[in-house]
């Protein structure tokens, strides 16, 4: 009587092959997605930056009844990840303020702004000088989506309608 030989241990080929094929697959729909998350990330971490230096220079100009005021638009030491502009009025009291942020999120040279403009009361534009991160910040406000014009004001938001976006 004849006994069918069993295998004992290890793995053949075939199926460390198809091992391989399925995490092959998993990383191909995991790595986009991953990228997608870190652009996300570092769009969110502009705009929060923003919004903290709004809430900071908004705190002061309640105690103090000025913005935090600069002589010159500031030039150098702005150029990381997240690039931050600030520009200030020019009066005394400072009574206005606009900032801006720039990044290329996608690594591709094409910069996304963002921006937050607040106007002395009264107006309808920053009269200072405007930041110098993008060519897209205007001093009438950031995108509105409503409107399709950048006309909105006291709010952090994008430059033009095509910020934020990406190849993604």
């Amino acid at each position: 009587m004849k006994t069918l030989s069993t295998r004992k241990g290890g793995f053949t080929l075939i199926e460390l092959m198809i091992v391989v094929a399925i995490i092959g697959i998993l990383a191909a729909i995991a790595i986009p997605n991953f990228l997608r998350f870190q652009l996300r990330a570092k769009a969110s971490e502009g705009k929060s930056n923003l919004a903290a230096l709004r809430t900071a220079e908004e705190g002061y100009f309640a105690e103090f009844g000025t913005y935090v005021d600069t002589a010159a638009f500031p030039t150098a030491g702005f150029q990381y990840q997240i690039g931050t502009d600030v520009a200030f009025g020019t009066g005394t009291p400072a009574v206005e303020f606009m900032a801006a942020a720039m990044s290329d999120l996608d690594g591709d040279g094409t910069m996304n702004d963002w921006a937050y403009v607040k106007p002395a009361a009264g107006t309808t534009t920053f009269g200072g000088t405007a930041p110098g991160v993008g060519t897209t910040c205007v001093a009438t406000g950031v995108y509105n989506p409503i409107t399709t014009a950048q006309d909105l004001l006291a709010t952090v938001g994008p430059c033009d309608e095509g910020m934020g976006q990406s190849i993604f």
